[in-house]
């Protein structure tokens, strides 16, 4: 028999509360977290004082300009905002029922897949549902997945370290990364004889942050092979910077090879006729073991899978994809 006595309905917790809780935690202010949710910063305070003394615990310290969360207010926001964002899908799933729509969903992606597997499946999926709304959001894998554990992102193409708590995590492999170096179209590299480790780690190098996976891995490369890792160097992580720079400058710098042909494609890059050895971890298809799929998700998933056998010749399990919600 189900249980309805649950600890929430005990405390009479409201969704009014849990609006605060997030609103605080992102304006850092009690009043202009009610002002965001349009009440009084007495009712405000009541509503969060209620909520503390049903929990037995305080959410927030108050501070001199401002509050900040416990650690019981962490895990109290975090929780908030999944039950939140599930309210949110129930309801943009009953209006696009009723008006015809097909829902919406949020893919997160790193930089390579971005450009390389993205494009095809979103043209596939609008082929085929042209009022699904979808949300693509680039960024590093660690921002990535901190959004899907918050439900802020339905589906990731990305990669897992050991630092990430796997639990609730499916992960489906999809490829290794590949990286190789670029220079501007008519750099004095591509005049001469194929150039060797030795040849380029003198040169000047846009590079990855220090603290990233890729820049350890190229640092590393060098210092492997009995050389110094270069010194002359532009730390960015920004992909337009460093396009433009290698345009202006003989500089080098190191990207994946998907991101690579992108730009050589189109004129503004050439990869360097050397191979690097040094590449970055595989990636793959990240979704919740603990949240169902809203039906646009499935559509979005099962495209991905499609178009991956096309860009990777990579070939996924899609008889799971297609379990009722």
């Amino acid at each position: 028999m189900t249980n309805y006595m649950h600890w929430f309905l005990r405390a009479r917790l409201k969704t009014r509360q849990l609006l605060l809780l997030v609103a605080i935690a992102e304006e850092g202010n009690i009043h202009r977290a009610a002002e965001a949710l349009n009440m009084t910063q007495p009712a405000a305070s009541k509503l969060l004082k209620d909520l503390e003394e049903a929990l037995e615990v305080s959410l927030f310290e108050r501070l001199p300009r401002g509050m900040r969360p416990t650690w019981y207010g962490d895990t109290m926001i975090r929780h908030a905002r999944v039950a939140l964002s599930s309210l949110n899908q129930a309801h943009e799933e009953l209006e696009a029922a009723k008006s015809g729509q097909f829902g919406q969903v949020n893919v997160g992606a790193i930089t390579a897949p971005g450009l390389a597997l993205l494009p095809p499946t979103v043209a596939l999926v609008k082929r085929e549902h042209p009022n699904l709304q979808i949300a693509l959001h680039i960024e590093t894998s660690d921002v990535l997945i901190e959004r899907l554990n918050q439900g802020k992102l339905d589906i990731l193409v990305a990669r897992l370290f050991a630092r990430h708590d796997k639990t609730e995590l499916r992960y489906e492999m999809l490829t290794d990364e590949p990286v190789c170096a670029v220079a501007r179209p008519g750099h004095p590299l591509f005049s001469g004889p194929t150039p060797g480790l030795r040849d380029i780690a003198e040169a000047g190098w846009i590079v990855p942050l220090a603290g990233s996976v890729l820049r350890h891995r190229f640092d590393l490369m060098f210092q492997e092979d009995g050389l110094q890792a270069p010194t002359n160097v532009i730390e960015t992580a920004s992909l337009m910077f460093t396009t433009k720079m290698l345009q202006q400058s003989d500089m080098l710098s190191v990207v994946a090879t998907d991101v690579a042909r992108y730009y050589a494609d189109h004129g503004l890059l050439a990869i360097l006729p050397m191979a690097l050895p040094c590449q970055m971890d595989a990636f793959g298809i990240i979704t919740r073991r603990d949240r169902l799929l809203s039906p646009a998700a499935k559509v979005m998933l099962r495209s991905l899978k499609t178009t991956a056998i096309t860009v990777y010749g990579k070939t996924l399990d899609t008889t799971a994809d297609d379990a009722a919600p």
